[in-house]
């Protein structure tokens, strides 16, 4: 059994906020009845849902796509600012598609966006390594190295946070590596690998060191890579990407198994 919210967002390009709106108005039928509540028991094996008059389908069928993001461009639907967002770029058939998290205006790179929301939802929480290519105004001091190794407790995260963040204080978990390619007074180069996406989370920890990230690529995410994927292009996951995504998937639904007989 599954509640009738979380079934639509598994199952759909539905997001929860999406499903819930659905089923409060109406647009929502259970083995043909109107269902108004979103927290209605489910089974997925015999019950059939219909939301706007389409059934949603327990079959997982789902496409993810690599879009190689350039700088400015917003991660989002629409800009009240009127500025440039990825589905300004991306062809009509990817509009509907959900994003995996975000990069921000001026980051770059690799962006997965898929056509169901728990694909991405499973992905955004997930702890795969995330590879990023930085270029940070002034030296990597030992002081950071060692905040990259142990990671760290800022109580004011706000130093390269957005001007109209609501998160103030960040834990940092330790990196899962990092290289230095360039260490110099004026500015510095380096690849780091971590397994959170948190909100601007890389820009804010150099900036608790008042240093400020001048560029910020992404270049993998788990086992997908951007390679040579031209700036502003997409292109569809390699069948040894969708295999080690469903590797992945099989393996937290496990998870969630072993966690529901607790």
């Amino acid at each position: 059994m599954m509640r009738l919210n979380k079934f639509i967002a598994h199952y759909s390009t539905y997001s929860r906020r999406e499903a819930d709106k659905a089923i409060q108005d109406g647009y929502v039928r259970v083995n043909g009845e109107i269902q108004n509540n979103p927290a209605t028991q489910v089974d997925e094996r015999s019950d059939i849902v219909y939301i706007s008059g389409k059934q949603v389908s327990r079959q997982e069928k789902y496409t993810v796509i690599v879009y190689n993001k350039p700088k400015g461009e917003l991660v989002t639907k629409k800009d009240p600012k009127g500025r440039r967002t990825i589905y300004d770029s991306l062809s009509k058939e990817f509009r509907h598609f959900i994003p995996v998290g975000r990069l921000d205006f001026a980051s770059e790179g690799l962006l997965l966006l898929t056509d169901a929301s728990h694909i991405a939802t499973a992905l955004m929480e997930s702890d795969l390594e995330r590879i990023y290519k930085l270029k940070i105004k002034g030296e990597v001091t030992p002081e950071m190295e060692q905040a990259m190794l142990k990671g760290m407790h800022i109580d004011d995260a706000t130093a390269g946070a957005h001007s109209h963040t609501k998160i103030t204080s960040m834990d940092f978990k330790p990196f899962l590596g990092y290289k230095i390619q360039k260490n110099a007074h004026n500015y510095s180069v380096l690849k780091v690998a971590i397994s959170e996406g948190k909100n601007r989370e890389l820009r804010r920890f150099f900036g608790y060191f008042n240093t400020e990230v001048a560029d910020l690529k992404r270049l993998s995410f788990a086992e997908i890579e951007l390679n040579n994927l031209p700036t502003g292009k997409t292109r569809f996951l390699t069948r040894s990407e969708y295999s080690a995504l469903h590797t992945f998937l099989r393996a937290q639904e496990r998870q969630e198994k072993e966690k529901a007989k607790k």
